[in-house]
């Protein structure tokens, strides 16, 4: 059965401005700087500063950045954002954030450039798709999109890497492994799947018709929970520190 339908559910369907607010992936992107504010939380001192624009950094850098190379190559959520825009836009935040970074590095460690290269390069290398697609693939989205933003939030509060750290590092890696095992077939419903059709027959005879919207429903609803869980444990965490 052919449907019509939004090319994901937190598309915003307000016209152009909402164009605009689809772009963030709002879930996602609170989703991972979850992941930001976890590292800090678990770090020996927690310093709020530090905080603050390390979540600020990531959501330049991914919150817009990432999120509007991502819609340049191929259009996934189907917006009306001028391309131009799309690219400034892209520029312009991942700049900021290397911008951001760059103070830090300077003020406080120089090892910190090394965080700033693996980032900008992930961001770009894995949006848009470069050397083939190598880099885009669900290990590397668990790197850069779960278990990058752990450590780096991490270590801005703590200069080092703990054992500790590592294994927070392991819980963010395989949790983006199944938040991209989830979202990967809702995004092939959902986007490129033209018709949709089955059945499945219980044991006592019933019959369940499927359609795209049975499909997507139990995946999606995990993927929303998961999001606010993240958000709920890691700020939960951070302010039993503080």
């Amino acid at each position: 059965m052919e449907t019509t339908t939004k090319p994901a559910f937190y598309t915003i369907t307000w016209g152009r401005w909402g164009d605009y607010l689809s772009l963030l992936h709002l879930p996602y992107t609170v989703w991972h700087l979850s992941y930001v504010v976890l590292g800090a939380a678990v770090a020996p001192t927690v310093h709020l500063d530090r905080l603050g624009w390390s979540v600020l950094a990531f959501f330049l850098a991914t919150g817009i950045g990432a999120h509007a190379l991502d819609e340049l190559r191929g259009r996934p959520l189907r917006t009306r954002v001028p391309g131009w825009f799309l690219g400034v836009s892209a520029a312009a935040a991942i700049g900021a954030a290397m911008g951001l970074g760059a103070v830090f590095s300077i003020r406080e460690s120089s090892w910190f450039f090394l965080f700033i290269g693996a980032g900008a390069f992930m961001v770009v290398a894995y949006n848009l798709e470069l050397f083939g697609g190598l880099f885009h693939n669900r290990y590397w989205f668990a790197l850069g999109w779960g278990v990058f933003p752990m450590a780096t939030g991490y270590w801005v509060n703590a200069q080092e890497i703990s054992f500790a750290a590592v294994l927070v590092g392991m819980a963010c890696f395989l949790l983006s492994l199944a938040q991209r095992s989830l979202s990967r077939n809702v995004r092939l419903l959902r986007r490129s799947a033209r018709n949709v059709e089955g059945i499945i027959v219980l044991n006592h005879g019933e019959v369940v018709k499927l359609d795209r919207e049975w499909m997507v429903a139990a995946p999606e609803v995990a993927l929303q929970l998961m999001s606010m869980t993240m958000a709920a444990l890691s700020v939960g965490l951070l302010l039993s520190r503080v």
